[in-house]
């Protein structure tokens, strides 16, 4: 699983199994066991959220899009 950043104890991170056929760029969040899936086009949006406050949900919204470009660029650079 290919770690992209870590931020406040956040690790963004994808999957390298993305599905068949590969899903969309998107990015999970995971800390404290605790894992959330945002897409990344064309806003920032949560796919799915398994525990965190919406609080939480909208300070990760908008680290992931302080650094979508960069993380764009890491799913492209792992799945070609």
């Amino acid at each position: 699983m290919p770690v992209v950043f870590r931020r406040n104890g956040y690790r963004f991170h994808f999957y390298s199994n993305e599905g068949d056929p590969r899903e969309p760029q998107h990015v999970h969040v995971l800390k404290d066991g605790i894992d959330a899936k945002f897409w990344l086009w064309p806003d920032v949006v949560v796919a799915y959220n398994d525990g965190y406050s919406a609080r939480v949900l909208r300070e990760l919204t908008g680290i992931i899009e302080q650094h979508r470009d960069e993380i764009a660029v890491a799913w492209d650079e792992h799945f070609g």
